[in-house]
């Protein structure tokens, strides 16, 4: 602040101060546009290397920067007209401008926390690198919420408020606050466990089977989840809730699994050991099936109108449509290996026994 007013006063000399507020109001200006091109130009050169983290401190230095010039410049010019004026208006700009350059500096730190994550996670997928976007996002919000409550107690005590009191204080309100707000506690802490614990992120599909809960996950806030469900409603889950339900998380499955029970009549049970011998032997060299799991192929029960068999496969890709691609082709390939066997699915069906009415009259 002095090396500005000793600039000031080198270009203003003796004049009259009402200029020299014109000179200060001048040079703020020419200054504010000379930083805002060095700072432009010093981006543009960070864009060359590899490195996000310059790329992110000149892409939120520019407007932060310029507010800090013309606080220091627009400060200066109220000083000289407070000199020259008995107005009570002016007798606070050093508390305004002290809390000013406060908030520049958290504008720039809340700008750079943000870009800097952007930057980062479009760094690492463009490299193919998996990166953890609910950890990455959640320490961003944390970092924020961290610099914003120091800013605020920064400029309480620019203010004149007794910070210790009210730190005091708040140990004591707190416990009043956090009994009328228990909700609002636990679905921060729920929040808080979603975020390290990492039970599921952005782009997940989660269901419970505690609650009728199932859909892609959106947003993760500090508050509530946001679930898009699969008619595209979107549901608002209070965090608290996934700290006491069980959870799935089908979006992190290795495999799909196809368990499926066929029937075939009884007419055909004994072809049934050759079905099974090549429907096992196809399933073996199908190349959507991971054959490193399990596979299995076998009698399964005697029903009332068919002699039922299972197979139990996974598959290789997890994608949901694929998957029915898969299935749908096994299914058909069972069908025509059941044909070729001179076999036929069975289907619900009832043999009548008819007593000859002649002779049970010879026998009365």
């Amino acid at each position: 602040m002095e090396i500005w007013t000793y600039l000031v006063g080198l270009f203003s000399g003796g004049m009259d101060w009402r200029l020299q507020v014109f000179v200060v109001v001048l040079v703020t200006l020419t200054v504010g546009i000379f930083v805002r091109k060095l700072i432009l130009k010093l981006s543009g050169r960070s864009r060359l290397t590899d490195n996000v983290l310059d790329d992110a401190f000149f892409d939120s230095l520019v407007m932060p920067a310029r507010g800090l010039v013309w606080v220091l410049g627009l400060s200066s010019a109220a000083q000289l007209v407070a000199a020259h004026s008995e107005s009570i208006i002016f007798q606070s700009v050093g508390t305004i401008r002290n809390i000013a350059i406060v908030l520049m500096l958290t504008w720039f730190l809340q700008r750079f926390i943000r870009s800097y994550i952007a930057l980062f996670i479009e760094a690492k997928t463009a490299k193919g690198e998996a990166v953890d976007t609910t950890l990455v996002y959640g320490l961003g919000k944390l970092l924020r919420g961290t610099v914003a409550i120091t800013t605020s107690l920064i400029v309480l005590q620019n203010l004149g408020v007794n910070i210790s009191g009210l730190l005091a204080f708040g140990g004591v309100g707190g416990i009043a606050i956090g009994l009328a707000a228990q909700d609002v506690c636990k679905n921060m802490f729920g929040g808080f466990t979603i975020y390290f614990d990492r039970p599921f992120s952005v782009g997940d599909w989660i269901r419970s089977p505690d609650r009728e809960i199932e859909g892609k996950v959106e947003q993760i806030g500090w508050r509530v989840t946001a679930i898009r469900t699969f008619n595209k409603r979107l549901l608002y889950v209070p965090n608290s809730v996934f700290t006491t339900i069980a959870l799935e998380n089908p979006s992190r499955m290795s495999h799909r699994r196809i368990y499926e029970h066929i029937g075939v009549r009884y007419d055909d049970i004994s072809v049934l050991p050759k079905i099974l011998d090549d429907v096992k032997t196809y399933l073996k060299q199908h190349p959507d099936i991971d054959q490193s799991q399990t596979l299995m192929v076998n009698l399964n029960e005697f029903s009332d109108s068919s002699v039922n068999f299972f197979i139990y496969v996974l598959t290789r890709t997890t994608v949901w449509a694929e998957y029915h691609e898969v299935k749908e082709r096994v299914m058909f390939e069972i069908s025509e290996i059941i044909a070729s066997n001179n076999a036929e699915i069975a289907f619900p069906t009832r043999t009548l026994h008819i007593k000859n009415e002649m002779a049970i009259k010879g026998l009365e």
